[in-house]
């Protein structure tokens, strides 16, 4: 049983041609694994091996599944990775001075034309 899901290119169309830029991405991601100690050393060759005398996606799977994980999205700028561990609650962050100013005036403003509504309508 293979471990790449069905939706996977390799698995869903098993019979297609590999490209000539996917091969070169699959080695890609291979060195890279290799460099960072993901894939053992004697796998590499092997695997190198299999890339180049690949003809179809289906060939490569035993390949793509040795590789770690592509991310398949970015961490959201708003989201600020913290310094902290999981689970531990960070401190509030102050607001900016700006928009305390901001809140003052807005408030201000607010007292001011309830006063005046009172004025008027007693």
């Amino acid at each position: 049983m293979t471990e790449l899901p069905r939706s996977s290119k390799y698995r869903a169309t098993p019979g297609a041609p590999l490209s000539e830029d996917e091969r070169a991405r699959l080695v890609e991601r291979l060195n890279a694994a290799y460099e960072q100690g993901a894939v053992p050393d004697g796998d590499y060759q092997p695997h190198l091996d299999a890339l180049f005398s690949a003809s179809t996606l289906g060939e490569v799977i035993s390949v793509v599944e040795a590789l770690p994980p592509v991310a398949t999205h970015e961490v959201p700028a708003i989201v600020a990775a913290g310094d902290g561990r999981p689970g531990e609650l960070a401190q509030p962050r102050r607001p900016a001075p700006a928009l305390v100013a901001a809140a003052a005036i807005a408030a201000a403003a607010l007292v001011t034309i309830i006063v005046f509504l009172l004025i008027v309508l007693l």
